[in-house]
């Protein structure tokens, strides 16, 4: 086979593996590189949405890190909330599932009942959380009134507004339940009989052969959660604005993060800076900060993998 013959075939290969590629090349580029490197590049821009975008150097940097007065209280809402909402919600979601999994008659009423609220609309079910935790009205400090317990503020209270979201959260739970159930009844059940045998207690069997056989689905979870969670917008937006009476329309300008920026996150300050104020150099510059928090948080996560595996060890 001559030089020419093999280059030939070394070239069709490389088109046909190109050509059977190019789906995933073409929405990687459209979908993924396109908007990042143009993010990277807005971000060194003085831009409204107007006029060109002109080259201001670090000022959107520095305007972001050093003057923009809401920045450090949204990154510190947000980081809380990845650390605290994903770890209870993982925390519940395999608890629920292993209560279901463990039931004996009823169990697809419970879980139909568990699943139900995930469905809810986000919009909705967060209005409703609203008004059953009013201070005044709901229902919830009612009952904790009634029974001589502190009633607390909720998402009147910067103190407990982040603490609501997280159990508005916890209430659709429904998305977890099913996937760790699917895990749970996947674990071989002659290891929980050889475990029995042994003599393991119920915290040993679930240590020791229930954790580290569903721990690809626990680091599927707490993956997802931070991605979801450092996307955390509609919620928090709602309710501070139905907390606050802003119920207004379209055009009226409502600055978020009632109370006192306690539900603030950063997917809101991208939207208020950038599509109500039109300082697009400075809402790319926290996108920035949110895509390199995300990936940091996916790759420790994922770093940390072999210890969750390894934890029956």
């Amino acid at each position: 086979m001559t030089t020419h013959t093999l280059r030939s075939k070394r070239r069709r290969s490389a088109l046909r593996t190109v050509a059977f590629l190019s789906p995933w090349l073409i929405g990687f580029s459209v979908f993924f590189a396109y908007p990042l490197i143009s993010t990277v590049y807005f971000s060194f821009m003085k831009y409204d949405g107007f006029r060109p975008p002109t080259p201001n150097g670090l000022e959107n940097w520095t305007y972001v890190f050093s003057e923009y007065r809401l920045f450090w209280p949204a990154l510190q809402n947000t980081l809380w909330l990845v650390v605290v909402m994903v770890t209870c919600r993982v925390v519940f979601g395999l608890g629920i599932g292993l209560l279901i999994t463990r039931i004996k008659s009823g169990a697809g009423v419970f879980r139909t009942l568990f699943y139900l609220p995930f469905l809810a609309p986000p919009v909705a079910a967060t209005l409703a959380f609203v008004f059953l935790l009013n201070p005044g009205t709901g229902p919830v400090n009612s009952i904790l009134d009634s029974v001589g317990l502190p009633s607390p503020g909720w998402f009147t209270d910067p103190a407990w507004s982040k603490p609501a979201l997280t159990m508005l959260a916890l209430w659709g739970i429904g998305d977890l339940m099913v996937i760790f159930m699917a895990a749970l009844l996947d674990v071989p059940k002659e290891q929980y009989e050889a475990a029995e045998l042994d003599g393991a207690s119920s915290w040993q069997r679930f240590r020791f052969v229930t954790l580290p056989n569903i721990s690809p689905i626990v680091m599927f979870a707490v993956v997802t959660g931070v991605i979801q969670t450092m996307q955390y917008y509609t919620q928090p937006l709602v309710a501070g604005k139905v907390a606050s009476g802003i119920i207004g329309g379209s055009g009226q300008q409502f600055e978020p993060g009632y109370p006192e920026k306690s539900t603030l996150t950063l997917p809101q300050l991208i939207y208020n800076i950038g599509f109500q104020r039109f300082d697009y150099g400075a809402a790319a510059v926290i996108a920035l900060v949110l895509f390199v928090l995300s990936m940091a948080f996916t790759a420790l996560l994922m770093r940390r993998r072999g210890g969750l595996v390894q934890v029956g060890d």
